[in-house]
């Protein structure tokens, strides 16, 4: 359904899950027929130590193997990170940039936040999602259920289906439809200024 590049920049802490959110939609899109790259950035990584990861997804074969600098998307599971310098979250973007951020603030506090113009924003309680739908604070299949609604990659039905097949060889089955359950849920709560 991508008919260009599209790349995903991740911004979270460790722990949250931004490294397998980033290569399971990577991997998500080659079930659709589609080429997908998903990879996390190293550096001192620690639990809640600010961590980025970075998908690209097309229609024609991947030839790069670098971090993304001017994200379609950028994706916050921990909006402390917002006004991190640090974290980078508005590092290359411009007026034409997709923020989908994990909050259950008002849109136009979270875009005062960034201090972008420009682009769109969309908000979505993706840490209530998990911890009502498999009880941890792991936001990140909440973020890629909403990452749908923003941006049709792929049916809500086919990363459903690649979810369940990836996930069942490593995690219970009541772990698996914890997160089916929450992909639905973000990506049925997602809210756009």
């Amino acid at each position: 359904m991508a008919s260009e590049m599209v790349e995903i920049r991740w911004h979270a802490r460790g722990g949250q899950g931004a490294k397998t959110a980033a290569i399971f939609v990577g991997e998500a899109v080659l079930d659709q027929g589609q080429f997908g790259q998903g990879f996390p950035e190293y550096g001192p990584e620690r639990r809640g130590a600010p961590v980025r990861g970075y998908t690209r997804i097309s229609d024609e074969p991947i030839r790069l193997h670098c971090s993304i600098e001017k994200p379609q998307i950028v994706i916050v599971l921990d909006p402390t990170l917002l006004e991190s310098p640090a974290a980078g979250v508005t590092a290359g973007v411009d007026e034409n940039t997709i923020f989908l951020v994990n909050t259950g603030d008002s849109a136009e506090s979270i875009r005062k936040r960034l201090g972008v113009e420009g682009g769109k924003l969309y908000t979505v309680d993706a840490t209530k999602v998990a911890l009502d739908c498999f009880g941890r604070p792991i936001p990140n299949m909440p973020m890629v259920g909403a990452l749908l609604k923003v941006k049709e990659l792929m049916t809500l039905d086919q990363l459903k289906e690649s979810l369940s097949t990836r996930f069942k060889s490593k995690f219970s089955q009541k772990v698996v439809e914890g997160n089916l359950a929450a992909v639905s849920r973000a990506f049925e709560e997602v809210v756009s200024e």
